[in-house]
């Protein structure tokens, strides 16, 4: 028996730090949505007890690195699971680009061994060992649109965004999240993005309004260690998107464009730039 699941890639439509937590995470205010870029699983079940992790990607660690490994392991140990499983990863979107593709296929894999191993597990629940896993992981399990209060894990549905193009640009370099907040210093943050002006940009269904809300301060950082997505992000506008951001802790650009018409020039002269560029839909 086999098991197909989609792993889709989220943006930060706006992310904010509020502070350093006693625990050593930040407190954050985040909106996030998914888009039309996915990975794929398939799981299969294995005679032998044990998880096997495959990809086509020669980029990515097929061991106990790699979320899906601890995603499957979480779930045999907590619910007692004496079966093996085979999970072969089909890579689309980039790694270490602020898109939670290695959330997102954590996530994929406790939706689908719950499937394949029957184990009825509600989505409470799922969520919760999401938690364990990392902080984007609860959200990727639930999907939609967002805002992500705590560390991360602390989920309230908001409305979609208006239906647009995405543009998405990632330059060659790959950037640590850890090390991006390890050099926030929260209360030096000039200015805070509104979450209550994004959300309120959502309620009402106004596209340029969402644009226009729109912020991220991890920006300050990344930008300062890695000039050309700051350039990337100018292009992005220049060439016509309606609203540019740098999604989570970058390095990926993402602009979104209401007018189809707009799309491939935007996408051609990106390319100019940088070799990984997408156009995608929102998936909502």
């Amino acid at each position: 028996m086999k098991i197909y699941e989609k792993a889709p890639a989220k943006i930060n439509l706006m992310l904010d730090v509020l502070y350093k937590r006693p625990d050593g995470f930040h407190e954050v205010e985040m909106v996030m949505t998914m888009i039309d870029l996915a990975d794929r699983l398939e799981l299969s079940e294995q005679p032998r007890d044990t998880i096997i992790i495959t990809s086509q990607a020669g980029y990515i660690p097929l061991d106990e690195k790699n979320l899906a490994f601890q995603a499957a392991k979480v779930i045999k140990e907590r619910y007692d699971v004496r079966k093996g499983v085979h999970i072969h990863l089909d890579k689309k979107i980039p790694v270490a680009a602020g898109l939670a593709g290695g959330s997102s296929d954590a996530a994929a894999a406790l939706r689908g061994l719950n499937r394949l191993w029957n184990l009825n597990i509600p989505q409470k629940e799922l969520l919760a060992l999401g938690a364990e896993l990392g902080s984007d992981v609860p959200f990727c399990v639930m999907g939609g649109s967002a805002l992500a209060t705590g560390r991360g894990e602390v989920l309230t549905p908001v409305p979609n965004p208006p239906q647009c193009w995405v543009i998405l640009a990632k330059p060659p370099i790959n950037v640590s999240t850890a090390e991006v907040y390890g050099r926030l210093r929260s209360e030096s943050i000039r200015q805070h993005p509104s979450a209550k002006d994004m959300l309120s940009a959502l309620e009402s269904g106004r596209f340029l309004e969402v644009c226009q809300s729109l912020g991220n301060v991890l920006e300050e950082v990344t930008l300062k260690m890695h000039p050309e997505v700051l350039q990337l992000k100018e292009t992005m506008l220049k060439l016509g998107a309606d609203g540019a951001l740098m999604s989570g802790s970058g390095p990926t650009v993402f602009g979104l464009v209401s007018k189809e018409s707009k799309v491939p020039r935007i996408y051609n002269g990106l390319r100019g730039f940088c070799k990984e560029v997408y156009a995608v839909r929102l998936l909502t």
